[in-house]
This record gives structure tokens, sequence and C-alpha cells, in this order.
């Protein structure tokens, strides 16, 4: 049963385009795990029996009556005549003619209708649904741990899109099956969670079409496979909640405030000067009559973040919440100053992708861990040293430095006054301060 299970996963994700090789930990001890997640594959129905679905990979734009469209034919049936729906936007076009070679299917259709790859034609009849977030049960295959709120790519059909999970509502004892509280996945575990995506997806409940209820999850920057996972049902929240457009909107908030919001991200280590920079940037921001707003990583610990701890879960929860405030401060019309360790790279990439492209501003205050150790003022590398405080950065959890940061300040070439001058021109320069 193992071994077929593991190919039934591999195969899978070999149909989505992916290296379907190198996806099980170094350890590959994922026995349990495999018996445990055969019954989500081993569904029983002949995909032929369920609604037409064609998840589309290439398309044709024509100058004629006839647009057309190519990809994988993952269950049920059409011919010429009929209707289909172009999933997630809705549109609904008429066949003119279909060719099949395999699970290889081009579609003609009567009128010009927009078709891109991602997409999912579906029968009119029967559509698929539509949804941005989700109940999922999910196989973990990486060596590096499932966190809540890091951010990942999931492949579903032939769309891929950003999501990040909620911390699991349980995980399984492999077992029992009994379900066990739980804060994150470790390789070879499964668990459910909430999945939030960061655009609408076609698909349908696992249990009703295995073809479209499944997906695989991938690394941020790469194709490895870090999971695989059926999606249970949608969430209502994600049927009935709506972005409100406001008359008055972020351009005419920055314009009366005569700057451009955007997020001054400072990260580096403890003892850095992060804080110390931020704050004289601040108050040369205001002496220039503009807005902002200022994040410290203690003071929001008081406040906002006071039930988060610093294990890898904790932090990648803080800076989930420092960007979504950042983000509603940039609404806003505010340049931010956000003061954090914030010491992985994929946070601060989420933290870079929910704004626009040129409101994220990375600031790495880059000191050496010696001399940020030599300067200590709060003692706390004294503590971490001597195991009192747990899961500090530089001494027992890692800092993984910006590798394209917009600025970088060397603290052993430059003081805080200067350094804060040289941010002061480079947003200057820019047209932040206009």
């Amino acid at each position: 049963m193992k071994d077929e299970i593991e190919t039934e996963i591999r195969d899978f994700v070999g149909s989505l385009g992916l290296d379907h090789h190198a996806i099980l930990p170094a350890d590959g001890n994922l026995g349990a795990a495999l018996e445990a997640w055969a019954a989500e594959f081993d569904v029983g129905t002949d995909p032929t029996s369920l609604p037409f679905r064609l998840a589309v990979t290439e398309t044709v734009e024509s100058d004629g009556p006839a647009a057309q469209a190519s990809g994988t034919a993952l269950s049920g049936e059409t011919a010429p005549g009929d209707r289909v729906k172009i999933l997630p936007r809705g549109s609904e076009a008429k066949i003119a003619r279909a060719e099949s070679e395999g699970d290889r299917m081009t579609l003609w259709f009567e009128t010009p209708v927009k078709v891109m790859p991602g997409d999912l034609i579906a029968a009119a009849d029967a559509p698929a649904e539509v949804a941005d977030q989700f109940e999922a049960k999910l196989l973990w295959l990486s060596d590096q741990d499932m966190l809540p709120g890091r951010p990942y790519r999931m492949r579903i059909g032939a769309a891929t899109v950003y999501c990040t999970a909620a911390s699991p509502k349980f995980k399984l004892n492999l077992e029992t099956h009994e379900e066990l509280a739980a804060r994150k996945l470790e390789a070879g575990e499964i668990g459910v969670c909430n999945l939030a995506l960061e655009r609408d997806v076609a698909f349908d409940p696992h249990s009703e079409n295995p073809a479209t209820g499944r997906f695989a999850l991938l690394h941020r920057r790469s194709d490895k496979v870090v999971g695989v996972g059926v999606l249970n049902f949608a969430l209502r929240r994600a049927s009935n909640i709506h972005r409100q457009a406001m008359a008055i909107d972020k351009g005419a908030r920055a314009g009366q405030k005569n700057q451009k919001p955007a997020i001054l991200w400072f990260t580096g280590l403890s003892g850095s000067g992060k804080s110390t920079i931020a704050d004289i940037v601040s108050q040369k921001l205001h002496a220039l009559e503009r807005h902002t707003a200022t994040l410290d990583g203690d003071n929001v610990r008081h406040g906002l973040n006071r039930d988060l701890g610093f294990t890898d879960v904790d932090r990648v929860e803080n800076i989930r919440r420092i960007a979504e405030v950042s983000k509603l401060m940039v609404d806003a019309g505010l340049i931010v100053l956000t003061s954090f360790i914030s010491p992985f790279r994929a946070e601060r990439q989420m933290a870079r992708s929910i704004v626009e492209t040129d409101e994220f501003v990375e600031i790495y205050i880059d000191t050496p861990l010696a001399e940020a150790e030599r300067r200590d003022a709060k003692g706390l590398y004294k503590k971490a040293r001597a195991g009192e405080i747990k899961n500090f950065t530089g001494i027992d959890s890692p800092y993984e430095p910006p590798r394209r940061a917009e600025i970088v300040v060397d603290t052993m070439r430059l003081g805080p006054e200067e350094a804060a001058e040289n941010i002061i021109s480079w947003l200057e320069e820019r047209g932040y301060l206009n």
C-alpha cells in the first residue's frame, strides 16, 4: 500500500507539470502517513461519470469567430453544441469543435471568449465552485515545518496562486486517527487547516470530484513540492465578504499629505540599531511635515501581539499581523516605519507582496553578530548565551539577511544620524516626499 500511494502522489504531482522525483522528506519516513493518506486518493469514482472539467494550459487568440483553448481533460465529456463556463470569471461560451488525444483536449468556441492559462472550463449546467478560502486536509512533505502565516504557492489544476495556511485545526495521530492539537505540521504529518488564497480559483470539493479537489503546495520561490492536499469545502466567508469601494482612496489621502505612502521596513539583528535609526528617520520626516506612523517590535508586543512568543510559528504570525496593519496605514496615505528583526526572508517577502511594488522599502541594518552582541544594551545576548532565553535570533534561531534590500546601512561605517540622512535622501530622490 505504501508504494502504491507513493506512486499515486508522484503521478499526481507529475500531472501538474511538477518534478515528481524529489518530493519526499530526506529521511523518507512516511510509511504511516502514506497509509493514512491512501483513503484520500482512493475515491473509486469513474472520472468520465463526473461533470466536464478542463484545466486550461494554452490559449490561442483568433481574429475569426472562434477562440481556442487547450489543456488537460480532468473529468467528464463534452461535444460541439455544449455550453461551458470559463472559471473563475464565469463567462459562458458554446463549443464549436473539440479534439482529444489521450487526456489532452483542444476546444474551439462559436464566439470570441476570454480564456487564459490557469482557467477551468466546466459544464455550464454543472459548474465548479469558485472561492479564495477553504478548509483543506494536508499531507506535509517538506523537512521545513509548515508554519501558519508563511506564504506558499498552490498548484490546483493548471492554476498557480499564492496562499497562506492558518494554524492547524488538528493533526492526526497516524496510529489511532485521533485528532490532536497542533500549531504546525512537520514532515510526514497530516492535518486539517484553513487556506487563504490571493485570488479566486475554481474547484470542486474533493469528495465530489477528486480531479479538481486536490492540490500541491510549493515553496514560494521554487517548484519544490512541500505538501499535497485535498479541499474539503469553501469557507462561507469566502463568498459573503467583499471589499468595499471607498470614495476617498489611498491616492486622495496621500495627495492631501503631499507624500507617497510606503512601508519602510527596518530589519536586522537585535542590537543592530534598527529602532534608533528608524526613530531618527521619523523625526526628520516629522520636521519635513510628512505624516508617519511607527511600529516597533517591543512596543507592538505590549499590545497587538502580546499573545505571541518567539518560536518560529509565533515569529511568522507576528510579522503577518504587522504587515496587515502596515498595509492599512499605507491605505491611509501614511509613511509607515516598522522596526522588527523579522528574521525570515519568506515573511519579509510576504509583507512586500501585500502592497504595491514601490510601496515596500526594505532597509537592512547590517551589523555583524559580534558587534550586536558587544553592544547588548538590554543584556539579551548574555541571557541567550546562558540559556535563559530560548529561540533568540543569531544564537539558537536563524537570521536570513536580505538578498536585495532597497537600502543597506553598514553600521560599522555609518552612525545613526548619517544613516538616517542617507535614508531621507533616498526617499527624496525617488519621489516619496514629493
